[in-house]
């Protein structure tokens, strides 16, 4: 999914401003709403998508108004009215409603699944040293691929394993099911934004099998 979110390369955003000694929240309600997405994560199996997928469907003009748990916050909210296990009215009076039934979360996954399928996984098709492109493509769900990657050269350093893709389709449905390796691949910061760049810079970048083709 190509939006705000991708800033990476983008111009024009300013400087990155680092905070000195910058605490882990800001303010008393963002430890709040950090638990109540842990709390509400039993809940959202079967009914919700990718949390980053929905963070990414935001429009442009408010995901650069929001902060950072704000963005989350607006996802839990439409989350919880989209799917019924909170009403407006309930949303509004700050309480459940004691007449409706009580929901249940779903069952969890079978133990061990995930464990399985990655072991399951062969050899990675591309080798340390090896030249590589990251692929142009521009999928509609989310995906962990740069936009300023697409298209460039880079130099693969090191192989990670293998880990569960964390890419979604259109609707925001996980395809995790795909374990593959990923890699660490070197990128001159000439090769991803041209000869005014220092040729003396690298950007490196963890990125997924299906996000690599031979160079």
């Amino acid at each position: 999914m190509n939006g705000i979110h991708d800033m990476g390369g983008m111009h024009g955003l300013g400087p990155v401003v680092r905070e000195k000694d910058e605490p882990v929240f800001h303010e008393e309600w963002e430890r709040r709403v950090w638990g109540l997405s842990r709390a509400l994560g039993p809940w959202g199996r079967g009914r919700w998508g990718s949390l980053r997928y929905e963070l990414e469907r935001i429009p442009a003009a408010e995901y650069l108004r929001m902060s950072y748990y704000e963005r989350w916050f607006t996802v839990m909210v439409d989350r919880l009215l989209r799917t019924g296990l909170v009403t407006r009215a309930e949303l509004e009076a700050s309480k459940a409603d004691a007449t409706r039934p009580r929901p249940t979360p779903p069952a969890p996954p079978v133990p061990g699944a995930a464990v399985s399928a990655r072991e399951n996984v062969g050899v990675g098709r591309f080798k340390i040293g090896q030249r590589v492109r990251s692929r142009n493509v521009h999928p509609e769900g989310h995906t962990r691929q740069p936009r300023y990657t697409r298209g460039k050269r880079g130099t693969v350093i090191r192989d990670s394993g293998v880990f569960a893709l964390q890419d979604t389709d259109v609707t925001g449905r996980p395809l995790g099911g795909r374990p593959q390796h990923v890699y660490t691949v070197r990128f001159t910061a000439r090769e991803l934004w041209g000869d005014e760049s220092s040729s003396r810079d690298c950007v490196y970048v963890d990125l997924w099998e299906d996000y690599l083709e031979r160079a």
